[in-house]
């Protein structure tokens, strides 16, 4: 399916007027990858997959030796007098980890690089939803200054008609004064849209730091179907590293209910025979009372409350992405209907009164109802589309259209 703004422009024929000619063209694509490129919160995401990488290795780590000197009987009465009889031993000691401690906590610290990147990766869809959605808000805005300016130009013929009609007596002197405050309010209705076409554009640079009456937004819009699209890759790696990250927690406290050894060795100075001995010694702790048992519990638990969020959180934008479908096209169909149909038979319908009352057929309140008809349609159109922008942003990014991990480009 590809949905075009192109029917829209026969709202209008007018080009926006001021800066437009010296304005830069940016596409959709341009501006959201602008906008990926300027986002301080992918910085932040950065680091912390730096950070993740700083924690992964640091787990990777042994545990340090430890170095010990200890004197005995140095001092003391009588025969252990200062050093007669001191015994000084000078020890190495070492922690053996046990239980795949070590490898444990390496797979924790992978599985938290990993949920780091998927979450920048979200991350990044996220800013292109918003930037969509001020994007499309710029092109409807746009289109909207076309219209205005449209409707500012038949209401100026009109009041010229009014006008004439007046002066050869053939309306009351109302008929003048009713047209020039039409003509008012379409300039009013105009400056207005001007104004929300400024707004428009400002925030959408400003997603990149740049100068909103230097953007000028493509007049098409080319929405690809993503009819048989399923939810985004991100979210399902998001879910999934925070999946593996659970688990890996469960494993690292598994390792934590094998006891540790320490193991050391060394030399003992005797001073009353000048002799020097080695020594060696094993520590061994007695896993009694403490065997980890309730942090292992607990793991297991938050593993598997990961697990189910994640399904509900799954199923949830399932359903969220099959109404958003129906109601997507419902509203598309609606503002191409109106554009199509409903528009032109309006300014056909206008026409045909403006010539039936310039022959004197028709009053100027036909005229009128003929116009407000016009206007009508037109805001119709504005709803429609401005419903259409706010569900097609959300589908694409459930769907992951602006994903590129997905289409096989590298993540900075």
């Amino acid at each position: 399916m590809y949905m075009s703004l192109r029917a829209a422009l026969l709202a209008g024929a007018f080009a926006v007027a001021g800066t437009a000619a010296l304005a830069e063209p940016v596409s959709l694509e341009q501006a959201v990858e602008k906008a990926i490129e300027a986002a301080p919160i992918l910085k932040a995401n950065e680091a912390a997959i730096s950070a993740a990488e700083a924690g992964k290795r640091q787990a990777g780590a042994r545990p340090n030796p430890v170095v010990s000197a200890e004197a005995e009987n140095f001092i003391g009465t009588g025969p252990v007098d200062i050093f007669r009889q001191a015994e000084v031993t000078f020890t190495y000691s070492q922690q053996i980890e046990r239980g795949d401690k070590r490898t444990a906590r390496i797979g924790l610290g992978e599985s938290e690089v990993e949920l780091a990147k998927a979450r920048a990766r979200a991350a990044r869809l996220d800013i292109a939803a918003n930037v969509q959605r001020a994007y499309i808000d710029a092109q409807i805005a746009a289109t909207v200054v076309r219209i205005a300016s449209e409707r500012l130009g038949i209401e100026r013929e009109l009041r010229r008609e009014a006008l004439r009609r007046v002066r050869g007596y053939k309306d009351p002197l109302f008929v003048e004064t009713r047209s020039a405050a039409r003509v008012a309010e379409a300039e009013l209705g105009l400056r207005e849209a001007e104004f929300r076409l400024r707004n428009a554009q400002n925030a959408l640079a400003a997603y990149w730091g740049g100068e909103g009456q230097a953007v000028e937004v493509a007049t098409e819009l080319n929405q690809q179907g993503l009819a048989t699209a399923g939810l985004a890759d991100a979210d399902t790696a998001v879910a999934e590293a925070a999946i593996d990250r659970s688990r890996s927690l469960v494993i690292v406290e598994q390792t934590r209910a094998t006891q540790d050894y320490t193991i050391s060795g060394g030399l003992r100075y005797l001073r009353d025979t000048d002799d020097v001995a080695a020594v060696a010694g094993i520590s061994i702790p007695i896993g009694r009372f403490d065997k980890n048992q309730g942090n292992i519990e607990r793991a297991q638990a938050e593993r598997r409350q990961t697990e189910f969020l994640a399904e509900a959180d799954r199923l949830a934008r399932l359903r969220r992405l099959a109404s958003l479908r129906a109601d997507s096209d419902a509203a598309l169909t609606r503002a191409n209907g109106i554009i199509t149909d409903v528009y032109p038979k309006t300014v056909r319908t206008l026409e045909q009164v403006r010539e039936g009352y310039n022959r004197g057929g028709f009053r100027f309140s036909d005229i009128e109802d003929a116009s407000n008809a016009i206007v009508a349609a037109q805001e119709s159109w504005l709803d429609a589309m401005n419903r259409y922008r706010d569900l097609q942003t959300e589908i694409d990014r459930l769907t992951g259209r602006y994903d590129v991990a997905a289409a096989g480009e590298s993540i900075p």
